[in-house]
């Protein structure tokens, strides 16, 4: 979907980022601008700055920045798309499809209409199970021997469907209304035509979007009935291989944790933030898709799947792997977590404590070393056919992963196993060996012309340079202008840089930082693109002049330009540069100001980032 970018900065010029902001963080005016605590970092004193004026945001503390429809994709996971459309609803505008036929803007019309009305319903519905559970004592007396307070049953909206075939026929006066089957809370008979409540006797999980809509239900039962556990069907608004239960409450708990950890159940997730884990989430009665990592990776770099020690959870476990393997950049981490056969993270905790679990936690199996397990699993290494299988189940498995590091070492380590060379087992393998990063040589460049444009970069800096140009190619003048020129060659590398490197980038000053954002919108709408299709959608906007200076005499990739690896990498080294010199400027501005806090708190970053450097 082609959304104009006039649209974009029409829809931006509407919205009040004071009002998006308001409605999930507490604000007071501080001057021209109003402050509150950082939703994206835990803190005590406010560095979370919201400027009407500039319609911008920025924590001095954490550094995330950005406008309306940022906060809505950093904030509540969005995706680009989603938050456009997000925002255009709340202001009464209507986002142009400009690539769509009026058949199918009226089909999208309606099928809009129709997911706010069924969402509508269940949100009736949630109502009525929380009355309900407030009514049964048997029910409450079940959550309170699962050891869960009130609080936390009211935090995840927790209910209680009663025993009745047709409770819900007192909360929907029609009964037949065709949108209860729709939604899922109601079961039509195909022979008779009759129709009874979908969840009965159960103790109700709301299932909820990145917005906070709930869009399906989960149901345990209370007594020896079966199935155990029962979620909505498939409907217009709920689909289980892409929602995960839980996220929406644990979203800001997974930024102060630093990761998220996936478990099985709806129980486990509310039992976990009841013992002091609230970064749990959980699959809906399927295995972990790609979808589902994909939505995990927008709010964490981190993820740690819990299963079962038994069988049953190791192919779970297998299966997580697949889902994840697309998504295992150098810059993420996926751990697999195998609690004894006995225990389920509540159990466990409940033995052993917090503590104790957070320990296990940490000590998870990385992707990796499960990569290298599954894929030698059943095989005798000690033959030929044994070390023969190994490499055929480890050929999909290592095929999936991203280039970078983590693929290199990898393929190094299954050479070493299957006692092959790297470059036999790829040729075995029928699939190309990573290119290995040429070797550059470090110098001094003088800048001055980039502390005129980007305050703060210091002279004189130690950078590494890119590859000398064949002739006739100049390369850019400052690192602003290098980064932009890597990013419109390789606009695939966005994706693999961390959110600080996406702050970073985005507050550089115009006409650089705009242009940026204008990729990484591209990127949300479209996925990664050429140069040349990007130097199309860049026809007449404000950042065409820079783009153009950058990538003159680069109008394609030629045989020699660095392959996406390399150049991923001197991208990752040119902004770790410009991140120290953003700090340097960040530290003396806060001397200036005489905020002898805010300065220690920019110092500590810059130093811990030292110590890390290899």
């Amino acid at each position: 979907m082609a959304i104009p970018q006039t649209f974009i900065q029409e829809l931006l010029a509407r919205a009040d980022v004071v009002e998006i902001v308001g409605r999930y963080v507490q604000l007071k005016k501080g001057g021209a601008n109003f402050m509150g605590l950082c939703p994206f970092h835990g803190e005590k004193s406010p560095s979370f700055s919201v400027s009407p004026s500039k319609q911008f945001y920025h924590c001095f503390g954490c550094g995330k920045n950005g406008n309306a429809i940022g906060f809505l994709m950093e904030h509540a996971g969005m995706t680009f798309i989603e938050a456009v459309k997000d925002l255009a609803q709340q202001y009464g505008m209507q986002v142009p499809e400009d690539d769509a036929s009026p058949q199918d803007r009226e089909r999208a019309a309606q099928q809009r209409a129709k997911q706010a009305t069924l969402t509508d319903v269940l949100e009736k519905a949630g109502e009525a199970y929380r009355k309900h559970l407030k009514a049964s004592p048997r029910a409450i007396d079940y959550l309170k021997g699962r050891g869960l307070s009130g609080e936390v049953a009211k935090q995840f909206g927790l209910g209680y469907a009663p025993e009745g075939w047709r409770s819900l026929a007192s909360v929907f006066p029609n009964y037949d209304d065709p949108l209860l089957a729709e939604s899922g809370l109601v079961i039509v008979n195909e022979d008779d035509d009759k129709r009874y409540d979908r969840f009965r006797d159960r103790i109700m999980f709301p299932i909820r979007n990145v917005k906070g809509e709930c869009i399906g239900f989960g149901g345990r039962v209370l007594g020896d009935g079966t199935p155990k556990y029962l979620n909505s069907p498939e409907t217009p608004v709920f689909s289980k291989g892409r929602e995960l239960y839980g996220l929406y409450e644990a979203r800001n708990a997974l930024r102060e944790a630093g990761y998220v950890l996936v478990t099985e159940g709806y129980m486990d997730v509310v039992a976990l933030a009841q013992l002091g884990f609230p970064n749990a989430v959980a699959t809906l009665g399927t295995a972990c898709t790609t979808d589902h990592v994909q939505k995990m990776f927008r709010f964490t770099d981190s993820v740690v799947f819990s299963f079962d020690g038994d069988a049953a959870g190791r192919r779970a476990a297998r299966k997580a792997l697949d889902g994840a393997l697309p998504y295992a950049t150098d810059v993420r981490s996926v751990k697999f977590l195998f609690l004894p056969a006995e225990h389920d993270p509540d159990s466990y905790i409940r033995e052993f404590g917090a503590d104790a679990f957070a320990r296990y936690v940490s000590e998870a199996t990385p992707l990796s070393r499960f990569l290298i397990d599954a894929a030698r699993e059943g095989c005798d290494l000690g033959s030929a056919e044994g070390r023969a299988h190994l490499a055929s189940n480890a050929r999909p498995l290592w095929s999936a992963l991203p280039d970078g590091a983590l693929k290199r070492q990898l393929l190094g380590e299954i050479a070493e196993l299957v006692q092959l060379g790297t470059h036999e087992l790829t040729e075995l393998w029928g699939v190309g060996a990573p290119a290995k990063p040429a070797r550059t040589a470090r110098r001094y460049e003088n800048d001055s012309a980039v502390r005129k444009t980007e305050a703060g970069y210091s002279p004189n800096s130690y950078t590494t340079p890119a590859p000398r140009p064949r002739a006739g190619r100049a390369w850019p003048a400052s690192r602003a202008d290098h980064a932009v020129r890597l990013l419109l060659v390789n606009h695939a590398a966005l994706e693999h840089l961390t959110s600080e490197e996406h702050t970073l980038l985005s507050e550089l000053p115009a006409p650089h930082g705009p242009l940026l954002a204008w990729l990484e919108g591209q990127l949300h709408e479209h996925g990664p693109q050429p140069w040349a299709a990007l130097r199309e959608g860049l026809r007449e906007h404000d950042g065409e002049a820079l783009a153009l200076k950058v990538m003159a005499g680069f109008e394609g990739p030629a045989p020699d330009d660095p392959p996406a690896a390399e150049a991923l990498a001197e991208l990752r080294g040119l902004l770790d540069l410009m991140l120290d010199d953003r700090l340097k400027q960040q530290e003396n501005e806060a001397l200036a100001a005489n905020d002898l806090r805010l300065y220690q708190q920019i110092h500590a970053r810059r130093k811990a980032r030292t110590r890390v450097k290899p």
